[in-house]
């Protein structure tokens, strides 16, 4: 069966997303971590969004400006296999995009079936906590950055139970980034 993976930065307070949704703490130009990002965007699998994470996406990677300060996660981020979950877009422009309106918890469950590289969910929190709620995310990778916001979003709003991690990974980056990645212990 295809794995569902989330791959996001947090804080170290737990926020995905600052006030506004600002994710500008999230950004280091470092060539350790330029290196390790440019891999992960080589990967095989699916990319799946919410609406405002695709929507933030569109609105970057498929620029001149995203081509120039980041030629090999650009050209990773275009050529990917792309699917949007949304009640309320009625059509995608971005070139590989599927748009999906239907229940998000069946759609994924269909697409682990189908054959293919681990789909990897980046931001969206409202998918993150949908999905963890269901059992249907098997790894979480999270990159912790040495910042504090003091407010913003976290991934899990709104999740109703406990759900319980197993670590399998830790990588320490020179920029202070730490990737902590752990599997679902139940559910997935």
């Amino acid at each position: 069966m295809r794995r569902l993976v989330v791959f996001n930065s947090v804080t170290l307070d737990g926020y995905f997303a600052g006030r506004n949704g600002d994710l500008s703490w999230a950004h280091k130009d470092d060539p350790e971590w330029n290196e390790y990002v440019a891999g992960n965007a080589r990967g095989s699998g699916p990319l799946l969004f919410g609406r405002v994470t695709y929507e933030m996406m569109v609105s970057f990677w498929p620029t001149p400006a995203a081509t120039k300060s980041f030629p090999e996660v650009a050209k990773g981020m275009n050529n990917a296999q792309k699917i949007v979950f949304s009640r309320t877009l009625d059509n995608v422009s971005w070139n590989n995009t599927k748009l999906v309106k239907g229940d998000l918890a069946a759609e994924v469950r269909k697409l682990k079936k189908e054959p293919g590289g681990p789909m990897t969910i980046l931001g969206s929190g409202s998918i993150v906590s949908q999905l963890t709620q269901q059992g249907l995310i098997d790894e979480y990778q999270f990159v912790v950055n040495p910042i504090v916001l003091g407010e913003g979003r976290t991934m899990f709003d709104g999740l109703k139970n406990n759900v319980a991690l197993k670590r399998t990974a830790t990588r320490t980056f020179g920029n202070g980034n730490v990737l902590l990645s752990y599997e679902a212990t139940t559910g997935a």
